[in-house]
């Protein structure tokens, strides 16, 4: 693997640049003097992003509001950057949505759009992004979010766990096969982050104005490390190749515990799911 000098130069593909980690991310690549590619769904979220990054001296060569679950968007993007420049050197897939729900909540457009775009998004990134890299010759970097959802079973969160399980799969074969064209790849686990998406995050069949509700939300969300927090430990695990990048020790500490433990940590996540299930389910007077 190539000696990591920095992101200094770097040319960066960051998708879900509008808010959240992307943002985040995309804003410190900046700061670095990373050249950057940005993209995300939310076009007036996306303009204040480039417009931020090149206030903080940054370099936004290419920026296009798009859906990465449409793969012909995606696919246009990406060639019309390798029309104009090189291949990236950095890919960071960031970009996601969310929905909880029990098996009898869910519909049919939740579990399809989980799939859609946080697998399918991201594999449309790689098919597109990955190649040109490859052919280049000169290394880089690949890190696709996935989430605690992706490593450990978090109740009612069964579709987007499919989306993100799925995408840490992708990485991990990745890792492999690309590790001989110099390309190292990483998955990112976060747990909880003070992002929109927890405050819209679908619930099937949950009335999110429910007081009780909201205060489980409002819990979970105390326990949030901050989009900044997570970029950074997104950033420095890139940087040193690390496979499995963790934003918080919480879940670093749960998916130990899954592995080394793993008759405690079923019959814990079976009370755990009872409690979720209780809290998100209030009584009605």
């Amino acid at each position: 693997m190539t000696r990591w000098s920095g992101y200094a130069g770097k040319r960066c593909f960051v998708t879900g640049a509008a808010s959240g980690i992307g943002r985040a991310t995309a804003l410190k690549l900046a700061q670095q003097g990373a050249v950057l590619y940005l993209t995300d769904r939310d076009a007036t979220g996306l303009e204040q992003t480039v417009a931020d990054a090149r206030a903080l001296g940054g370099e936004v060569a290419e920026h296009r509001a798009l859906d990465i679950s449409d793969y012909d968007a995606v696919a246009a993007f990406a060639s019309d950057i390798h029309s104009r420049h090189e291949a990236m050197d950095v890919v960071l897939n960031i970009a996601g949505i969310s929905a909880w729900g029990t098996v009898s909540t869910l519909t049919h457009q939740h579990w399809r759009s989980m799939v859609d775009v946080n697998l399918m998004g991201p594999i449309h990134v790689i098919e597109t992004m990955v190649p040109p890299m490859v052919a280049a010759g000169r290394g880089g970097r690949l890190a696709n979010v996935s989430s605690a959802a992706g490593i450990v079973a978090l109740p009612w969160h069964a579709a987007y766990s499919a989306s993100k399980y799925g995408l840490r799969g992708v990485s991990e074969v990745l890792r492999f096969d690309l590790a001989r064209h110099r390309i190292g790849v990483s998955v990112v686990v976060p747990g909880a982050v003070k992002t929109p998406l927890v405050q819209t995050v679908q619930i099937a069949g949950v009335d999110r104005d429910d007081p009780q509700v909201q205060r489980w939300v409002a819990r979970f969300a105390g326990h949030a490390v901050s989009p900044e927090q997570a970029a950074d430990k997104l950033l420095s695990g890139v940087a040193k190749n690390r496979f499995m990048v963790y934003t918080s020790p919480d879940i670093r500490a749960l998916y130990l515990f899954k592995r080394l433990a793993w008759w405690p940590y079923s019959v814990s996540m079976r009370q755990v799911n009872v409690l979720f299930t209780r809290a998100l389910r209030p009584k009605r007077g």
